[in-house]
């Protein structure tokens, strides 16, 4: 079983950047697909990026491609999500999630089981 924890999140001004880190515990984190998903009030939690477990492929939302940057460390058990130009609209808690690699890559979050508590990203315009 992987626990995932969230940090980075904060209050930034529109055009900055930030990054997010998501630390995982248990054995077998490498073999996990990682995705960043994240919910603004009111919306419902929507897709970010995602990146297989050997950094082969990556994927991203089209509302954050070419700003945001998923990558992770199988050494270190982290995943990250590098956000630059970022935008007002980019508001929302953020959350790291887990799928086992063996089930493939999928965009919707009815696809993870395995979630962190969230950190909030906030950019003021």
């Amino acid at each position: 079983q992987v626990q995932l924890v969230e940090s980075g999140g904060r209050l930034v001004q529109a055009g900055g950047s930030l990054r997010l880190s998501c630390a995982t515990s248990g054995r077998t984190f490498s073999s996990y697909v990682m995705a960043w998903f994240r919910q603004a009030p009111g919306k419902e939690r929507e897709f970010v990026a995602t990146i297989t477990w050997n950094r082969g492929r990556t994927y991203y939302a089209d509302s954050v491609k070419g700003r945001f940057t998923i990558d992770r460390d199988n050494a270190e058990n982290m995943v990250y999500l590098q956000m630059n130009s970022l935008k007002p609209e980019d508001t929302a808690v953020y959350y790291c999630a887990a799928r086992p690699a063996q089930l493939g890559v999928v965009l919707s979050p009815a696809g993870y089981d395995l979630w962190g508590q969230g950190t909030q990203v906030t950019v003021s315009s």
